[in-house]
C-alpha cells in the first residue's frame, strides 16, 4: 500500500505536473525514489491491443472476443462479466493495467461509424452490459476506462462539435448508462469525451466532472482524457480533469507550473489531481503477478461467447442447414471473414477462423466469391459464378457486410445500404428460386430491400476471432441462436429519429429528437421499423404464462417484484431473453414504454423456468429539469415481451404518491396540488368551503376537478371573491411549512 499524503507531500511541484500526463503514448509517469511505479494502459474494449510504440506501431498478439454491438445483443450480464474476466487476464499477462473501454455512449444514430463499439441504444441495457464487463475486469485487479464520457455519438467533427441537448435528453439517455455503471460497479477510471456538450468542452467541464460525476454519483476514481483532447490544462484540473494522454509534450505541464506560480491555479487542485492519479495506481498494482493464460481455452471462449451475440432475424424453415446435402456458400467473407471494426479497438490476433474452415466439419460446402466486399458495381463473371453455385447446390448461404471502411473510428456512414454490387447480388441469387440465406456482418443497423426475396436472415456483427466457427454452429444446428437486438433497424434511414439532425452543421449539431431514441421514437411516432429492438428467433419455441405482481399497488421508494414463467415448447435446447417493459397510462410527455429488466432463460425441450425479476422506484421515473428524477403517480402497465413489439403479458400496478411538490408558489396549479398526498385533504377542504368555486349543478365532481386541475394559484384572485391577496399569499405559506414538516392534510 502506497503512503499517499507522505508521498504528496514529498513531492515537487514539477514532479506533481509531470504526473499529471502521461510519460508516452500508454504509460503514466513513475516516481521510483518515490515508490510511484508507471501505470500502462491499451486499447481494446473486446481484445487486448497492447502497443509497443506510438499509434502506429504493431500490437501484441491477443484475444479478439465480439464487439459491444453483438456483445449487448447477448442480454447476458454473466456472459459480459466473463468477457471482463478473460481480458483482465489477458491484461494481467502482458502487463497492462488499464483498458480503455467499455463504451457505453448511445447509439442514436445507425450512421455512427463507432457504433461497432457500443452496446445499445438503450440506456439500460447498454448500463447493465457496462456494468458486468467492468466487474469482471476489476475483478482481476485491472481498471476499466469507462468510455467517452459524455455525449460522444458521432465521428463527425468529433473533437470540436458541440452537441445542443436538453437537460431531461442528458439524464434519461446519454447519461443513465454511465450512471449506472459508476453505481453499480464502481470504475477505477473514467474517459473523457472529446466533444462540447450546449458550448463547454466535456474534458473541462465541472458540471460533468465533479457536480454530477463525483458529487451526484459518488464516483471516486481518476479522470482521464481521451487521447489528444486537452488543450484547456488549467481549467480541466479545476473543473476535474485528471490525466491528460498521451504524454510526451511539456506545453500543458509548464500551463500548470505557471498557473501555481501566478495563483491562477491553487495548490490543493493539483494535490487534489495527484491524489486520483496515485490511488488508480495503488489500485492496479496490489498484484504484480503475471500469469498464464490458456490461449486456446480463450479462444473457445470467444467461440462460445460469439455463438450467444449473433441474432436470427427471419427463418422460413431453411435454417438449420441439412449437413447430409450440399450448399453454396458465397460472399466474401466466407474465407476473409470481417470480425472487428477499423479504429483504436483493432485487435492483432493470429487465430481467426473461417465460416469456410468451420463449415467441413459439418460437410462439404462449395465457395463461389460473389462480390467483391467494397465493390459498387457487380463482376458479371463473379456473380454468374455465384448464381451457377446456388443453383447447382439447391440452397445458398450469402455472406455479406460492410467494408471496413464503413465501420471505423473517425468516419461516420453516409447511408444504411449494403454496397450496391452485394444487394444486386443476393437478388441475382434468390431469383434463382432455392432456398437462400443472408448472413451480415456489421457494426450496426443496414437495410435489406431483398428482405422479402430470402428465406432466412442472421445477423452476426462484428464476432471477433471465432466469427466463422460460431456462424457454422448456428447455420447447421449444433447450437440454436438466442441473441436479440440491441439496436432497431429501420426500413428508411429517413425514418431514423436523427434523420435532419445528424451529423448536424459545422460544429454544432441539435438532439432534436429528445428522448425519442431508438425505439422509443418508432413507437411515438407510429413508425413501422424492419426489425424492433429486442427481436430474435430461435430454432425452438417459447410461450410466457402466469405474470404476477406482488402489489398492484406501490408507493415511493417501494420495489415490485414480479414473476412469470417461460417455457420451452419446441423440440431443441434454447435459451430466449424475456424483456420487461415499463408503460404509463399517461404518455403524453413520455415514450410508449421504456425496458427495465430482462432475464435469460435456458431451457431444455419441454422444460419451463419461472423468472422472478424486481423493479426500483426508478423504472418508473423520467426527468424534469430543475426537479430531478420524478414518478408521476398513476396507473402504469409491466409488458413482459419477447421484443419491443412482441409483448407477451402484462399487468397493471398503480403509483400512489404521498408527495412530490417541493415547494408551492402562485404559479403552482391546483391540479399539482390535488396530486400530493400531504397535503391533498386540505386543498378539497378548502375547495370545499369556497361558494364561489361550488360544483353547482353545471359540471360533475370529475368535471370541475379536471377543468380547474391546470388552473394556478394566482388565478383563485380573479374566480373566488372569498381570497384576498393577503389570504392567498398565507395560505401558500401555510402549505409550504406543511410541506417543510411532512404534514399530512392538515395546515
Amino acid at each position: 500500500m502506497m503512503n499517499i499524503p507522505a508521498i504528496i507531500s514529498a513531492m515537487a511541484p514539477q514532479e506533481k505536473a509531470d504526473l499529471c500526463s502521461g510519460a508516452d503514448f500508454w504509460h503514466t509517469v513513475a516516481l521510483v525514489h518515490l515508490g510511484v511505479p508507471s501505470v500502462t494502459m491499451a486499447d481494446g474494449p473486446h481484445g487486448l491491443r497492447k502497443q509497443t510504440g506510438g499509434m502506429d506501431s504493431q500490437s501484441e498478439e491477443a484475444t479478439c472476443f465480439p464487439t459491444a454491438a453483438g456483445a449487448a445483443a447477448s442480454f447476458d450480464e454473466e456472459l459480459l462479466y466473463e468477457m471482463g474476466c478473460l481480458l483482465g487476464d489477458e491484461c494481467r499477462a502482458q502487463g497492462v493495467s488499464v483498458l480503455l473501454g467499455p463504451g457505453v455512449n448511445i447509439k442514436r444514430s445507425p450512421l455512427c461509424g463507432r457504433n461497432f463499439e457500443y452496446f445499445s441504444e438503450d440506456p439500460y441495457l447498454s448500463g447493465q452490459m457496462g456494468a458486468a464487463f467492468t466487474r469482471g475486469l476489476q475483478s482481476r485487479g485491472v481498471s476499466v476506462c469507462l468510455k467517452h464520457f459524455a455525449v460522444n455519438n458521432q465521428e463527425t467533427r468529433r473533437m470540436t462539435v458541440s452537441a445542443r441537448v436538453s437537460e431531461r435528453t442528458l439524464r434519461e439517455i446519454y447519461l443513465a448508462s454511465f450512471e449506472q455503471v459508476v453505481k453499480q460497479a464502481r470504475p477505477w477510471s473514467v474517459m473523457s469525451s472529446y466533444n462540447r456538450v450546449n458550448g463547454e468542452y466535456v474534458h473541462a467541464s465541472r458540471r460533468f466532472l465533479t457536480d454530477i460525476l463525483r458529487d451526484e454519483w459518488g464516483f471516486d476514481g481518476a479522470v482521464i482524457t481521451d487521447w489528444g483532447a486537452c488543450y484547456q490544462r488549467v481549467p480541466a484540473l479545476q473543473a476535474g480533469g485528471d490525466l491528460e494522454m498521451p504524454g510526451g509534450s511539456v506545453y500543458n505541464t509548464n500551463n500548470i507550473l505557471e498557473a501555481l506560480s501566478n495563483g491562477t491555479l491553487e495548490p490543493e487542485v493539483l494535490d487534489r489531481a495527484v491524489e486520483r492519479i496515485l490511488r488508480l495506481a495503488e489500485r492496479v498494482t496490489q498484484d504484480n503477478t503475471a500469469p498464464e493464460f490458456d490461449r486456446k481455452a480463450h479462444h473457445e471462449a470467444a467461440r462460445r461467447i460469439a455463438r450467444q451475440t449473433m441474432v436470427l432475424l427471419k427463418n422460413e424453415g431453411i435454417l438449420p442447414l441439412p449437413k447430409d446435402k450440399k450448399v453454396a456458400l458465397i460472399g466474401p467473407f466466407v474465407k476473409s471473414p470481417r470480425y472487428q471494426g477499423a479504429g483504436s479497438s483493432h485487435v492483432h490476433t493470429e487465430h481467426v477462423v473461417s465460416v469456410w474452415e468451420a463449415s467441413h466439419a459439418y460437410g462439404e460446402p462449395v465457395f463461389a466469391q460473389g462480390v467483391a466486399a467494397d465493390a459498387v458495381t457487380a463482376d458479371e463473371h463473379l456473380l454468374l459464378e455465384a448464381v451457377e453455385a446456388a443453383r447447382s447446390c439447391g440452397r445458398a448461404v450469402l455472406f455479406m457486410g460492410l467494408p471496413d471502411s464503413l465501420d471505423a473510428e473517425g468516419s461516420d456512414r453516409e447511408g444504411i445500404d449494403l454496397p450496391a454490387a452485394q444487394n444486386a447480388l443476393i437478388e441475382a441469387v434468390a431469383a434463382v428460386g432455392v432456398p437462400t440465406a443472408v448472413v451480415l456482418v456489421n457494426g450496426s443497423a443496414v437495410s435489406m430491400p431483398w428482405i422479402d426475396r430470402v428465406g432466412a436472415v442472421l445477423e452476426c456483427f462484428l464476432a471477433g476471432e471465432a466469427v466463422g466457427e460460431a456462424q457454422a454452429d448456428l447455420l447447421f444446428g449444433a447450437y440454436s441462436p438466442c441473441a436479440k437486438l440491441s439496436e432497431t433497424f429501420p426500413l428508411r434511414l429517413q425514418d431514423t429519429p436523427a434523420y435532419g439532425n445528424f451529423p448536424g452543421h459545422g460544429d454544432e449539431v441539435d438532439y432534436g429528437e429528445g428522448v425519442y431514441v431508438g425505439y422509443r421514437h418508432y413507437q411515438k411516432r407510429g413508425i413501422p421499423t424492419l426489425f424492433p429492438f429486442g427481436h430474435g428467433l430461435s430454432y425452438t419455441h417459447f410461450t410466457y404464462s402466469d405474470l404476477a405482481l406482488e402489489q398492484d399497488k406501490i408507493g415511493e421508494g417501494d420495489f415490485l417484484t414480479l414473476t412469470f414463467t417461460v417455457k420451452n415448447t419446441g423440440a431443441v435446447h434454447g435459451a430466449e431473453i424475456a424483456q420487461v417493459y415499463v408503460a404509463p397510462r399517461n404518455t403524453a410527455h413520455r415514450p410508449e414504454m421504456e425496458l427495465r429488466q430482462f432475464a435469460k432463460a435456458e431451457l431444455a425441450p419441454g422444460e419451463s423456468q419461472t423468472i422472478r425479476l424486481t423493479l426500483s422506484e426508478r423504472a418508473f421515473r423520467w426527468y424534469k429539469e430543475g426537479e430531478g428524477w420524478l414518478a408521476d403517480a398513476g396507473v402504469y402497465d409491466v409488458r413482459v415481451g419477447a421484443s419491443s413489439s412482441d409483448i407477451r403479458l402484462a399487468a397493471p400496478v398503480t403509483l400512489e404518491k404521498q408527495g412530490f411538490l417541493k415547494n408551492v408558489g402562485m404559479n403552482t396549479t391546483l391540479g399539482d396540488l390535488l396530486a400530493d398526498g400531504r397535503i391533498r385533504p386540505y386543498v378539497q377542504g378548502m375547495l370545499a368551503s369556497l361558494p364561489s368555486l361550488a360544483v353547482g349543478d353545471v359540471f360533475s365532481q370529475e368535471q370541475f376537478i379536471a377543468m380547474i386541475g391546470g388552473m394556478p394559484l394566482r388565478s383563485a384572485l380573479m374566480f373566488s371573491q372569498e381570497f384576498t391577496p393577503e389570504a392567498l399569499l398565507k395560505m401558500i405559506e401555510d402549505l409550504n411549512t406543511a410541506l417543510e414538516n411532512g404534514t399530512h392534510g392538515t395546515v
